[in-house]
């Protein structure tokens, strides 16, 4: 339609790609703009001068991640692996095997994903330690007052506080933010933590379950979802950074600068990352003048060393996808072994493993052979095969600042969906929303609120339906109930006697 409202979207991952698909459904003249070559930012995967497939590292999708499963539906797709078993080492060897969650009688919340995690070498008791963590669970309920009052704190100082075992801490906690938000305890924010952790590990038995790419994200997903996109009317253009926006005497957007070019809009939505926004920001005299966008500069990222091998031969890898720890004090790694999950490799007579480690910064600087010396040690301490195994061809892909670094105090630098700007919207994982997903799901829905956010302003097409994550289970929405009556009763209480003081 030639009245359509122009929109220009920022950044062509799960957000960006996310609004300009729900405004191109709804009929507006929608542009991406992309700074690299292709969509997908770090998800999307590319080929080697040899014609090898490589990426920025594996991604996993969660059972939560319910609107990207509906996405995938409608985009009638079948990028996904079976739901699949994953394992944990240390260097002393296997540590721990997960199993399908969703195939095993229910328990309560979170007493099946204790009890059914096999550990082979953690004692009852250091299991047992972690139950008074459960009134922190419950009382973090993602709510900004939530954020708030455990924001200031690390993970683990929140962990020692509440009695959880220094060998369970050591030997499950602290994995698990290595890997869920990339840096040890000591580095993140015990909101973050029990946010990442509830919906990922604890809300429903389900939520551990994981299934893979068949393949690069940006092959099985994203190009035929920007192909969708284009179909629709929509324009993605690559090789396109951001140097500013124009605004009006009424502080409006008006249009977005990529260098000489200017793109039009009646509305923005910025969907980039935390280094992305940070270099705009940099070069934007615009943002510059508001402090919100001034102080996303306090805000850290984090360094992530993707390395894929090509062995000489097949080495049996019990589990497709396996999490380690105990390796360096401050780094989570995983390996995935790419026979089982990607199509491509299902057939081949040598092993392809990926191996991707999180809070990367010491191994950056090596060289291409150190670090593949170190990887195959690695490896080999996991599963002693590997030292037979010869290295026939190899790929190192070092990004730096690559993910989200959510630090102690960094929810007060965050943004939310609406700006000062009253037509600039903002989406990422980075940004604070009230849905309770995380990672790419929370990346995704972001992008699907600030469309909406648009559609709202411009009136212009329906709202895009967001899926909620499921319900708390019924005990636990008791628990939090009761604890909020609690808490509001001792705040009146207080709030009473000094005012009569």
């Amino acid at each position: 339609m030639t009245d359509s409202k122009k929109v220009v979207v920022v950044g062509a991952g799960w957000a960006g790609l996310g609004a300009t698909y729900q405004l191109a459904k709804q009929g507006y003249d929608v542009t991406l703009l992309e700074a690299g070559s292709q969509t997908g930012g770090l998800v999307a995967g590319w080929k080697t001068e040899g014609g090898r497939s490589v990426e920025a590292g594996i991604h996993g999708f969660w059972y939560p991640y319910r609107n990207i499963f509906s996405l995938v539906k409608e985009l009638e797709l079948d990028p996904f692996t079976d739901w699949t078993r994953s394992a944990q080492y240390s260097p002393a060897g296997l540590e721990v095997e997960s199993p399908i969650f969703q195939e095993l009688p229910r328990l309560p919340s979170p007493l099946g994903t204790f009890a059914y995690t096999q550990f082979k070498r953690l004692p009852l008791s250091d299991r047992l330690s972690a139950l008074p963590l459960m009134y922190a669970v419950v009382d973090f309920d993602n709510s900004d007052q939530a954020w708030q009052r455990y924001d200031g704190m690390t993970a683990r100082e929140l962990f020692r506080q509440y009695g959880v075992s220094e060998r369970l801490y050591r030997e499950s906690f602290e994995p698990m933010l290595l890997v869920g938000l990339f840096a040890p305890g000591e580095q993140c924010s015990a909101a973050a933590a029990l946010g990442m952790l509830y919906y990922f590990i604890l809300a429903h038995q389900a939520d551990f379950d994981v299934v893979w790419c068949r393949g690069t994200v940006g092959e099985k997903i994203f190009k035929p979802w920007g192909d969708r996109i284009q179909n629709l009317s929509g324009k993605i253009l690559y090789d396109q950074r951001v140097s500013d926006i124009c605004v009006d005497e009424f502080d409006k957007v008006t249009a977005v600068t990529c260098g000489d070019e200017k793109f039009d809009a009646d509305a923005v939505i910025f969907g980039v990352g935390i280094s992305g926004i940070q270099k705009i920001v940099a070069g934007s005299k615009t943002l510059q003048k508001r402090r919100e966008f001034r102080n996303l500069m306090n805000l850290g990222a984090i360094d992530v060393l993707a390395v894929r091998l090509w062995c000489d031969r097949k080495v049996n890898v019990p589990r497709p996808s396996n999490a380690c720890f105990g390796f360096d004090k401050t780094t989570g790694w995983t390996f995935f072994d790419l026979n089982a999950l990607h199509d491509e490799y299902t057939d081949e007579t040598v092993s392809v493993i990926e191996v991707d480690f999180y809070h990367a910064n010491q191994f950056l600087p090596l060289d291409n052979q150190e670090i593949i010396e170190i990887v195959q040690n690695y490896l080999t301490s996991c599963i002693p095969e590997f030292a037979n195994a010869k290295i026939i061809d190899s790929s190192v892909i070092r990004l730096p600042r690559a993910v989200t670094h959510f630090a102690p105090g960094s929810y007060q630098h965050l943004l939310r969906a609406v700006t000062s700007f009253p037509n600039l919207y903002m989406s990422g994982d980075w940004v604070i929303t009230n849905h309770g997903s995380w990672s790419q799901e929370k990346a995704y829905v972001t992008g699907l609120e600030a469309a909406n956010l648009v559609i709202q302003q411009l009136s212009q097409g329906n709202m895009t339906q967001i899926l909620p994550i499921e319900a708390d289970e019924p005990h636990i929405q008791i628990a939090r109930s009761l604890n909020q009556t609690l808490r509001n009763t001792v705040n009146s209480l207080l709030s009473g006697f000094l005012g009569l003081s």
